[in-house]
């Protein structure tokens, strides 16, 4: 069961959404004008530990994929077999053939500039999984972008769905983390089912559950943070 106030919940997300939207909000005391970007802000989840000794501990990891995808926009690359290159151009999906993977020479230089830096998330076919270590070196696996796997005859479009709608918490050596959970084009209560869901599962993950957790904010990606459980 969440610890968040359901109160304290609403009034953040309602104010994050609103300066968002160009409109002045309240925060402490000041006046706070918003403005609205040119690009889709996503809402972040900040969170900060507490006894939880990195070095000592386990280090934890997990993946839950929500109702809503907080970064829709996404740019994701498949590395594809015949097939899949197919649908590939039906989706209006980019993707790279063998052949096209092979052209990079496991170049670490030219797989991280032309390839893992250009593309946020990738997709590959069963197929092609065992080859890309031979073909592309570890560059995408030290990127932290290894492909998700799309079996034979699976479209890829429920493949691009759930890696957009997935999030991924993990601890490594500071008490704090940062992900995007939810973006502003949604409506508050869409933000709210995000936002609980995630920190619910992040529970899961944490060994004394709520007593490790020390803060939480969320903010939009240019907005000030608002803590909704401390």
């Amino acid at each position: 069961m969440s610890k968040i106030n359901p109160s304290i919940l609403s009034n953040a997300i309602a104010d994050i959404l609103a300066y968002a939207n160009g409109e002045a909000i309240s925060k402490g005391g000041e006046e706070l004008q918003g403005k609205k970007r040119n690009f889709l802000e996503s809402i972040e989840l900040q969170v900060t530990l507490k006894n939880y000794d990195p070095a000592k501990d386990k280090r934890f990891s997990g993946t839950f994929k929500l109702p809503e995808a907080p970064k829709p926009h996404l740019k994701i690359c498949m590395l594809a077999n015949e097939a899949h290159a197919e649908q590939c151009k039906e989706l209006g999906l980019d993707f790279m053939t063998v052949a096209d993977l092979k052209k990079f020479n496991k170049d670490k230089k030219v797989i991280k500039a032309k390839l893992a830096s250009k593309y946020d998330a990738f997709l590959a076919s069963d197929s092609l999984i065992k080859q890309l270590p031979r073909l592309l070196g570890p560059s995408l696996s030290r990127a932290g972008k290894f492909p998700t796997r799309v079996l034979s005859g699976e479209n890829p479009q429920a493949k691009i769905d759930e890696v957009k709608g997935t999030i991924k918490f993990q601890l490594k050596k500071v008490m704090c983390m940062s992900l995007a959970v939810a973006n502003v084009s949604l409506d508050a209560q869409a933000v709210s089912v995000n936002l609980q869901l995630a920190v619910n599962f992040l529970i899961t993950l944490l060994k004394k559950g709520w007593q490790n957790i020390k803060v939480l904010y969320i903010k939009s990606t240019m907005g000030p943070p608002f803590p909704v459980y401390f």
